[in-house]
């Protein structure tokens, strides 16, 4: 069996800053012995709304295992993408923002364009910039997540799902390392990974976050009174949840279960 994780073509590591994604890129050095072949690009996107915990690790990541990780944010600019690094990373949710208001329009369960506009479409771009037309994208993508990997696009690889990488085998790989992601994984999830309250996420699951931390809840809560909308027809705004998360913890389905999209773990 060919190995996965050796790179013969273009190819484009799409690393999401959580420890699925971190672990795909570990198998990818250990293939090329220790090191990123030519023809890969590692690419974190980010949205600003990222917990500080994920810019800690995929920093952690590029300094531990020597490899460079290219940071790209959307901006409304000429190139509509900008690249940064660990120090000048937005973190106020400034690419997000922008990105609403170049649509005037907020993102939703049925029109999830914000993946596409801050992941998708600036990875292309950077890519043409740096003269790639055509390139694989590899994502990391486990054997338990049968109902993402049906959805791949094509050209988009998940070479942990074809060895039969799972989650339990994720946990123990980061439980033996030498660092970690610094955000707590329980009941099978780690609730602040990605946008911090997505809403894309278990309705419960954002109830609990905006418990612990209220102040996470003010940047969605400013979008949705800026555009007039709200970002879940069928949940309440996030100014709600605000006041809710104070009152009570059970407004929410418990088994309301996180939809994954492109963003990854």
């Amino acid at each position: 069996m060919k190995d996965p994780f050796q790179i013969t073509e273009p190819t484009c590591i799409s690393f999401s800053g959580g420890r699925t994604s971190a672990y795909m890129l570990w198998r990818v050095l250990q293939s090329h012995g220790g090191k990123l072949p030519k023809d890969a690009k590692v690419i974190f996107c980010n949205t600003g709304k990222e917990h500080e915990g994920t810019l800690n690790f995929v920093n952690d990541c590029a300094k531990n295992w020597g490899v460079d990780i290219v940071w790209l944010e959307y901006a409304r600019n000429n190139d509509k993408f900008v690249v940064k690094s660990f120090d000048t990373a937005s973190r106020h949710g400034e690419p997000f923002s922008a990105m609403i208001d170049a649509k005037s329009f907020l993102p939703n369960s049925v029109m999830r364009f914000c993946t596409t506009e801050m992941k998708i479409q600036p990875i292309s771009r950077y890519m043409k910039s740096i003269c790639v037309d055509e390139f694989e994208t590899m994502v990391g993508l486990r054997v338990d997540e049968q109902r993402r990997l049906v959805k791949l696009r094509q050209s988009v690889v998940a070479p942990l799902a074809q060895v039969g990488v799972s989650q339990s085998d994720i946990q123990a790989f980061w439980s033996a390392n030498h660092f970690d992601l610094s955000l707590d994984f329980r009941n099978g999830v780690t609730a602040l990974g990605n946008c911090d309250l997505c809403f894309m996420k278990g309705g419960h699951q954002l109830l609990s976050i905006i418990q612990q931390e209220p102040r996470r809840a003010v940047w969605w809560a400013e979008q949705e009174k800026k555009i007039g909308g709200r970002f879940s027809k069928d949940r309440p705004d996030y100014k709600s949840m605000m006041q809710f998360s104070q009152d009570q913890i059970d407004m929410f389905d418990l088994n309301e279960e996180t939809i994954a999209c492109f963003c990854g773990d």
